[in-house]
C-alpha cells in the first residue's frame, strides 16, 4: 500500500511539476507583432539614438531634431528609412526651424531593426504613424544602393 501511495504521489507531482514548466515556457515566449516590434525598437533607440534624440524625443534646439510630430518622423516613410540609412551631413531644416549636428549613417542596422526602431518612434512621443516593415526598409535600402552607385 505504501508502494502504491508514493507512486500516486510521485505520479501527481510530475504532473505538477510539467504544468508548471509549460507555464513558464509559454511566458517566456517572445512577443510578436506590433508589441514586439516597438518593444524591439525601444531597445534600440536607447542604444543609438537616446544620445542625441533625447529620452522624451524632444532633441536639442539647434543641433539634433526632435522626433515629436515633426513631417520627417510622421510623414513619408521612405524619406525616414533614408534618414535612418545615409544620416545627415549638413543643417536640415524641418518644419521650419534648422539642425546643424551631424547625424551619423546608420546602415549597419539590419532592416528589421530599422523598422523596429522607426515604428517605436512612429508610435511614440505623442506621435499616431503607422508601422514601418522590414520589407519597406530592404526595398529603400536596394534603391539606395543603386543611387550611391551611380
Amino acid at each position: 500500500m505504501t508502494k502504491y501511495l508514493l507512486t500516486i504521489f510521485l505520479a501527481f507531482g510530475c504532473f505538477q511539476l510539467m504544468a508548471q514548466v509549460k507555464t513558464r515556457a509559454k511566458a517566456k515566449r517572445p512577443a510578436t507583432g506590433l508589441t514586439a516590434s516597438i518593444a524591439n525598437g525601444k531597445a534600440i533607440y536607447l542604444n543609438h539614438c537616446l544620445t542625441c534624440h533625447q529620452a522624451d524625443g524632444g532633441g536639442v534646439p539647434n543641433m539634433n531634431p526632435p522626433l515629436i510630430k515633426t513631417s520627417y518622423v510622421t510623414g513619408d516613410n521612405a524619406r525616414l528609412i533614408k534618414v535612418v540609412l545615409n544620416g545627415f551631413s549638413e543643417n536640415v531644416d524641418i518644419d521650419g526651424e534648422s539642425y546643424s549636428n551631424v547625424m551619423p549613417a546608420h546602415d549597419f542596422l539590419k532592416d528589421r531593426e530599422i523598422a523596429d526602431v522607426l515604428t517605436y518612434v512612429r508610435k511614440s512621443f505623442g506621435n499616431k504613424g503607422s508601422a514601418i516593415t522590414a520589407v519597406q526598409v530592404k526595398a529603400v535600402r536596394g534603391k539606395n544602393k543603386k543611387k550611391a552607385a551611380i
